[in-house]
């Protein structure tokens, strides 16, 4: 029996750089703010709470995208996959509910409108962590999903074993 599994993660040091930038940004500004607002002795409750707000609408985003993950799974039932934190459960198509299974090359950016969790009418949605090669999943009522993957061939060949073999 043979089976694919890869987990990816946004691990790309630019990808952290921007978060770092935008976190101590808005810490400073609110610090900054908070400074001159005091020293001056012109704060307002209503202020120092929206300040907060600015502060943690900021830093709870940035922390969720620190716990992106996508699972991939290719067995003899079928493909699994799990976006976390927008799927608490594994998804699973199995093979019989398959139209079409193949793996190839897209344009995040032009085909979905970049990386992450999308929706794209027409294409279906597509779960990317990075790079430009994906599972494309159709199946038997029309829905398509795409996966993203850094292991395109390994990927393939699993496909290739349980897609159109039936698990031979």
């Amino acid at each position: 029996m043979r089976v694919f599994e890869e987990k990816q993660r946004f691990d790309q040091w630019w990808f952290y750089a921007i978060q770092a930038v935008v976190v101590f940004s808005v810490l400073y500004l609110a610090y900054d703010w908070y400074q001159h607002q005091y020293l001056m002795g012109a704060t307002d409750c209503n202020e120092e709470i929206v300040m907060v707000l600015v502060v943690v609408l900021t830093v709870i985003p940035i922390s969720i995208l620190s716990f992106l993950k996508l699972q991939t799974r290719i067995d003899e039932r079928g493909i699994h996959y799990r976006f976390f934190p927008f799927h608490r459960n594994e998804r699973k198509i199995e093979w019989q509910a398959l139209k079409q299974c193949y793996t190839r090359k897209y344009n995040p950016i032009k085909e979905y409108g970049g990386w992450g969790y999308r929706i794209s009418f027409g294409k279906g949605n597509a779960y990317n962590v990075k790079g430009n090669q994906g599972i494309q999943l159709e199946t038997q009522d029309g829905k398509k999903v795409l996966l993203g993957t850094q292991k395109p061939k390994e990927a393939q060949q699993v496909i290739d074993r349980y897609f159109n073999n039936e698990g031979i």
